[in-house]
């Protein structure tokens, strides 16, 4: 899908602004009112774009209703354990938690950044690229992560516990729902939940958390003046629902539907629910891209995330390096925003086609990747980690993690791993005995 040609209206305002500077500064009278007049414009413009019809063909594909959705979902096997299999779970989920804490801890220095200049800092202080450890230096040391770890808490030479970060907070945030309200918990339990323990949050997190405090219902606030519903803040949610179903995808995205749906809408809510389930699915199997297939059956067949995978799958293949699977998704999804659904979704499954079950190899490639690379690298980190369980992960990925999980929820202390596996076993538990 090819994007409409944007005009660089940042340049615009910024020329905007500077030649009011110079203007003033030369005596010049009437800037307020030539501001006045283009804010009425691009205010005008900004209403013109809300009032655009949508496609209602394509609507009529891609449902918001989980009714709907599961209606058009291919045929899948919905739940693949017959009985919850403690022994086997707890090594698995500690691979998955830990495999979601190192793809992040590795992936959050780098956010964002190019490929090149990834490459050019791991040259300057000398270690392989892509990263086989964590980061031993990194730019900006001091500066804080979310109001609370130093930057350099993600080296290895700093790290003491698993650093803060979104990706990390929301899987927390999941489990302490549940234990809270349960399996069958609502959107409006959801949305408690957010108000109790979030202190801030981005993008569509941001927009539904404010539109929670302004007393707006919690089955509207992803709808409510969200132009990042589509984004990929719900799949990095994904996670306690497939830790907390495991062997059952169909429920792990009936879970990640009551999360999704406050803050998203679409590919947004589909990709929650896809990776949850490939989550959930990878706890029944050894191969981390039949996970993959498996999370394609709980989301509709035509909508754009699921047309994307199938594209992502059909071309893993012919990519053979984080250069390639980066030039693929960036030529396929041109003008598509660094944030959103797909082409990150598309990254993370590349990432997991290169290296297997070679969690190393996983989590390497896909933070070499770009993009939104601290969130893929946590999710392929997440899937393998579950594939694979705890004796999958190489210790220099966890040890200096030293049993510990920090985290900028309000009112709760660091977290202890040992700690998590139980309670998300004794949650997993619950799932099968009431659901």
């Amino acid at each position: 899908m090819a994007y409409p040609r944007r005009p660089d209206l940042n340049k615009l305002t910024s020329r905007l602004w500077e030649h009011s500077q110079l203007k003033h500064e030369y005596g010049a009278k009437g800037i307020e009112k030539v501001y006045r007049k283009a804010e009425k414009a691009l205010r005008s413009a900004l209403a013109d774009l809300r009032k655009l019809p949508i496609d209602k063909k394509l609507a009529a594909r891609e449902p918001n209703g989980l009714k709907a959705i599961k209606a058009l979902r291919p045929k899948g096997p919905r739940k693949m354990w017959g009985r919850f299999d403690a022994k086997a779970y707890v090594d698995r989920v500690h691979g998955a938690l830990l495999g979601r804490f190192a793809g992040c801890t590795l992936g959050a220095p780098v956010e964002f950044w190019s490929i090149d200049r990834m490459e050019e800092w791991a040259r300057e202080i000398g270690q392989p690229f892509p990263p086989v450890e964590y980061w031993r230096r990194i730019t900006d040391p001091h500066r804080l992560r979310y109001e609370v770890s130093r930057r350099d808490a993600y080296t290895s030479e700093k790290m003491d516990g698993v650093p803060v970060d979104d990706d990390i907070a929301y899987t927390l945030l999941g489990l302490l729902t549940v234990e809270k309200f349960g399996p069958s918990f609502t959107v409006d339990d959801n949305g408690r939940s957010w108000l109790k323990y979030l202190p801030y949050a981005c993008t569509a997190e941001r927009v539904a958390l404010e539109n929670l405090k302004k007393k707006v219902p919690a089955n509207k606030c992803g709808e409510l003046d969200n132009p990042f519903c589509e984004w990929i803040g719900a799949d990095i949610r994904s996670d306690p629902w497939g830790y907390m179903a495991p062997g059952w995808p169909a429920f792990a995205a009936d879970m990640a539907y009551r999360d999704a749906y406050l803050s998203h809408r679409r590919q947004g809510i589909y990709g929650e629910m896809f990776f949850s389930a490939a989550i959930a699915a990878g706890f029944a199997l050894s191969d981390p891209m039949k996970a993959i297939e498996v999370a394609l059956t709980e989301i509709p067949r035509k909508c754009a995330l699921a047309k994307a995978v199938k594209w992502a799958m059909k071309t893993a293949p012919k990519i053979g390096s984080h250069k390639a699977a980066r030039a693929a998704v960036d030529k396929r999804f041109k003008g598509m925003s660094g944030v959103h659904t797909i082409n990150n979704a598309c990254l993370t499954i590349f990432g997991i086609a290169i290296g297997g079950t070679d969690f190393t190899r996983v989590i390497s490639e896909v933070v070499a990747m770009g993009l939104d690379n601290d969130c893929t690298a946590a999710t392929a980190g997440s899937i393998v980690g579950a594939c694979v369980g705890l004796k999958g992960i190489g210790e220099h990925w966890y040890k200096p993690f030293n049993n510990t999980v920090h985290s900028y929820l309000i009112g709760q202390k660091p977290f202890k791993i040992d700690d998590l596996v139980g309670r998300f076993s004794k949650q997993a538990q619950r799932v099968y005995a009431e659901m």
